[in-house]
Order: structure tokens, then C-alpha cells, then sequence
């Protein structure tokens, strides 16, 4: 038996008027997603607990059976395994989203224009970062650069007492007055950030971007703070051997801590450009090659719901099931396979951010038919009546008999 997991990050999501009082899922043509759930168990799963901020870091270890109580710590140590720091027991980390801020005089003033920067590309945020730590790094703080917009900062014999940092794509918009949760003893971050503007503001890079039109990258944003904590491989905890194909460090960085082989696939960016058929590849070659398990995370969904890009996250979709589960089960037509398909979290359109809801989960057998349903969506399945309200058990039932 073959095992695939197709994340499909932040695709469920909430019915609109403007989809005709349906949902991107319902909306979107999926044939083989739909194909699969009239055989399938269908079913909603509480991947992340109340209480608990619904990241893509606790859902996604969830998702893979990893207790989140145990075993999460943060977001950005599993994104600092990826870039391949390696941290010491007293390190502190930090996502450092490069963003675009606005331009009033004073930085407390300002407001998020965009978390990202206009998808700021790998190699010009290179040269930003590496500016950055030319003039920021000290004998305490560190930068390292990541993909895209995603960075780290490390914080040598830091502290996880910060106050409270926010996600940048939780406010895009606002002003940032509000969200400045700093404490004083995270008062040095604070200081890096205003920092940060002065530097980037009028840098070279940034000048070309907004003479083509693009964005700024003019400061950095800190959130995500962790330590690093093991996590138990996942050929221990579960007898098969496993690989993750994902374009974003977080997902590697799981993928590499839990023991698993993880594929990079060139043109893979986290967005709806990405190589959709070179992770089919790759997870199809993966098989092959003599794992038992593949995870393919697809980020474009969630990205799509944090911009509000209506009919890219219908079509996101729609790629999803064209360009990776249809020639995943072409290829493996005839052999015993077993496909779990789901959402980390929703990241519906209308909020631009992640919730804590339960996501619908489809699991196919190819051996053992189930009563299904007619379409996967959300609707369907929470009409099913079946619900898994501790998320990170969902794996050991997917991979059970």
C-alpha cells in the first residue's frame, strides 16, 4: 500500500454571494476529488483546538499526527531547520517577513500595505537580508535568509517573553499601532524593526521595485517566536517511510525534523504559479522509488484567501486536482493506494485569515469502498455527521488498516 497526503492549504473556506452562495470547493471543477469521494470516507476534523493561534505550524503537524501540545514550540524553529541553522537549546527565533509599510514620518503611525511585498522574489530579498545583516547583526542577533518574503532572525540566549507578536497577513491594512505588542524585554526587536525601515527604505532593490511598480520591501516584521524541540521520526512513530514536497521552508522544516526525505521541485513558489505537475512528479517518483508515504503541501490556496483573490482560489483548486491528483492516480491506477485529502485550516476570503473551524477530510481507498458523496465540500462533508475532534489521530486512522 502507497500512502498520499495532498494539503491543500487553507482551502475550505465560507459560502459567498458572489460564488452563488457557494464556496470556492463547491465552485471550483474538480472531477477527481469528486471521483474519489463517492467512494470514500468523508468527514470533518478539528485540526487545531480553541485556544491556539490556527497556523499553518500546528495544523500541519496535526495533519502528520504530531500532538501539537507536545510537540510544537513555535513557527520558526521548524522554518530555521529548513534554511539549516542550527540552533542551540538557548536560541530564540523569529519569522522576519519582509513588508511593505506605508510612508508616515512616524513608524508607530504606519500601516501594513501588504505582508509580503508584492511576492518580493528569492534573490532580491536576498540582497535586502544580507544589507540587513551587514548593519543588524551582533554577537545576539542574527539574520539568515529564507524564500521570498520569509526570514529568521535568531536570538542568541533569547527569550520566548516578548509580549504578543502578530502575523503580518492577520492585519494587512491596518494600522500597525495596535498590533506593537512588544514587551520590554522585547523592546531590542521593536528597535530592529523601526531600524529596518530607515535602512531598506531608499535601498537600491526597493528603488527598482517601485520603478517597476512593485512594492517595497521596507521593513522587517517579527512574529513566530520558538525554540527548537524534537519531533520523533516519523518511520519510528509510524513504520513507513515518508517524504514532503512543499515550497515553503516551514513545511521542509517538519519534513526534515521529522526524519522524512525532503524534495525540492524547481518552479515550485508557494503560489498560484507554482509547478503543480512537477510535485506530481515528484511525488510519483517518490513512490516509486520505495516510500511508503508521500506529503504534498499546496500553499496557493491560503495565499489566495489572504489576498482575497476570489477566483485564483477557485482555480487554485481546480489546478490541485488537474495537475497533481489526477496524474497521482493515473500513476498508480491498478496498485493499492490510500489518499488523504484535506485543508490544514480554513483561510476564508471574507477575514484574509486563518480560522480554527474543522476542515473537511476525504480518505480513499483503493481497495475498500466507502459510502461517499457526491462533491467534497464543506457542506457535504459536515452532513456526513462524522467528525474527528482530536485532529493529530486522523493520521494513525489514515494509516491504519
Amino acid at each position: 500500500m502507497k500512502y498520499v497526503v495532498l494539503l491543500c492549504d487553507g482551502m475550505a473556506d465560507l459560502k459567498r454571494e458572489d460564488l452563488g452562495n457557494g464556496t470556492p470547493m463547491s465552485c471550483a471543477k474538480k472531477p477527481n476529488m469528486d471521483k474519489l469521494a463517492k467512494t470514500a470516507e468523508i468527514g470533518l476534523v478539528k485540526t487545531v483546538v480553541d485556544g491556539i493561534k490556527p497556523g499553518s505550524d500546528v495544523a500541519n503537524l496535526s495533519v502528520l499526527g504530531y500532538d501539537p501540545a507536545i510537540y510544537y514550540s513555535g513557527r520558526s524553529p521548524l522554518e530555521a531547520g529548513s534554511i539549516g541553522i542550527d540552533m542551540l537549546p538557548t536560541d530564540v527565533s523569529f519569522r522576519a517577513n519582509l513588508v511593505t509599510l506605508s510612508d508616515e514620518a512616524v513608524y508607530e503611525d504606519k500601516t501594513i500595505l501588504d505582508y509580503c511585498a508584492d511576492d518580493i522574489s528569492t534573490e532580491e530579498a536576498a540582497e535586502l537580508m544580507k544589507f540587513i545583516a551587514e548593519k543588524l547583526d551582533t554577537d545576539v542577533f542574527h539574520y539568515y535568509s529564507g524564500v521570498s518574503y520569509r526570514h529568521c532572525l535568531i536570538w542568541n540566549n533569547g527569550t520566548l517573553d516578548v509580549g504578543t507578536l502578530t502575523p503580518p497577513h492577520d492585519i494587512t491594512g491596518k494600522p500597525i499601532k495596535e498590533y506593537l505588542g512588544f514587551n520590554e524585554k522585547s523592546q531590542p526587536l521593536f528597535e530592529m524593526m523601526k531600524k529596518s525601515y530607515d535602512l531598506l527604505k531608499d535601498h537600491p532593490v526597493n528603488k527598482a521595485r517601485e520603478a517597476k511598480g512593485l512594492r517595497p520591501a521596507n521593513s522587517l516584521w517579527f512574529w513566530g517566536e520558538g525554540v527548537r524541540k524534537s519531533l520523533m521520526p516519523f518511520t519510528e512513530k509510524y513504520g513507513k517511510t515518508g517524504a514532503m514536497i512543499s515550497a515553503v521552508d516551514l513545511l521542509k522544516g517538519i519534513g526534515k525534523f521529522t526524519g522524512m526525505e525532503v524534495i525540492n521541485v524547481e518552479g515550485a513558489t508557494g503560489y498560484i504559479d507554482t509547478n503543480f505537475s512537477g510535485k506530481a512528479d515528484a511525488a510519483i517518483k517518490a513512490l516509486k522509488d520505495g516510500n511508503d508515504f508521500v506529503y504534498i503541501h499546496v500553499e496557493a490556496p491560503d495565499e489566495c484567501g489572504h489576498r482575497f483573490e476570489v477566483q485564483n482560489k477557485v482555480k487554485a483548486i481546480e489546478l490541485i486536482d488537474e495537475l497533481i491528483l489526477g496524474p497521482v492516480l493515473k500513476a498508480f491506477e491498478g496498485e493499492e493506494l490510500k489518499v488523504l485529502i484535506c485543508p490544514d485550516h480554513p483561510t476564508p476570503l471574507e477575514l484574509k485569515t486563518h480560522t480554527n473551524a474543522p476542515v473537511p477530510y476525504l480518505i480513499w481507498n483503493s481497495v475498500k469502498a466507502e459510502q461517499g458523496v457526491d462533491c467534497f465540500t464543506e457542506e457535504a462533508a459536515e452532513n456526513t455527521g462524522r467528525y474527528v475532534e482530536i485532529g493529530h489521530t486522523l493520521m494513525e486512522h489514515f494509516l491504519g488498516e
